[in-house]
Formats: structure tokens, C-alpha cells, sequence
């Protein structure tokens, strides 16, 4: 698994590239209905590229992650969907609440993984 510094650089790096392309294909992403999800679901990468930034943040500093990381990668998030569209707004939170809920699914399962790991040594 990667680093917390590594994964901190690499989210950040990637949420940078996200926010950029999605910027410069604005106008194109708010053209048609289709090119209008695909906004939302850009804007919800934005959303998970942060909460990962978020999150490694709070651990090195010391801190315990809460939902308060949440809220402020979804606002994030919402504004970066608001700059293209109206709809994507829409689209980005129902595409950030399925990538919540399984990157809840995935850590939870590997969270059972590592400690039924470390019960047998």
C-alpha cells in the first residue's frame, strides 16, 4: 500500500489534472445531457481525488478523519460541478454518494482483512 505522503501527492496531482480538463472542456461538457453526467461524474472524481487528500491530511497531522473531510470534499466538489452546469450539481452528488459508499464497502472490507491477519500472528 502506498504512503500517506505518497498518496497525499498523488491525489492532489490527479485532482489538479480533473479540475484543469474539466475547465478547459466546460463548454463541451455542458452541451449536451450526456456530456452533462459526465461533468457530474468529473466533478465526483474531484470529490474522491479530495476526500483522499483530506483524509491523508488529517492522519499525518495527527488527527482522526470525520465526516467533517466529507462535507468539505462534497462542497468542493459542487462548486467545481457548478462552474459547468446546473445538472451536474445533481449528478455529482449522486455519483459522490455511490463512491462514498463503496470506498466505505472497500476499506471496511480491507479493515476486516488486516485484522484477521494480525489474529494469526
Amino acid at each position: 500500500m502506498a504512503g500517506v505522503g505518497t498518496s497525499m501527492l498523488g491525489s492532489i496531482l490527479l485532482f489538479t489534472v480533473v479540475l484543469s480538463l474539466q475547465e478547459v472542456y466546460r463548454g463541451k461538457l455542458a452541451s449536451s445531457e450526456l456530456f452533462t453526467i459526465l461533468g457530474g461524474f468529473t466533478s465526483s472524481l474531484l470529490f474522491l481525488f479530495s476526500l483522499t487528500f483530506i483524509g491523508n491530511l488529517q492522519e499525518s497531522s495527527g488527527g482522526k478523519s470525520s465526516w467533517g473531510a466529507v462535507i468539505v470534499a462534497e462542497i468542493i466538489a459542487l462548486v467545481a460541478a457548478s462552474t459547468v452546469h446546473r445538472v451536474c450539481i445533481t449528478t455529482c452528488f449522486l455519483f459522490s454518494a455511490g463512491l462514498l459508499y463503496e470506498m466505505n464497502k472497500i476499506s471496511g472490507y480491507m479493515l476486516s482483512k488486516a485484522e484477521s491477519k494480525s489474529k494469526r500472528h
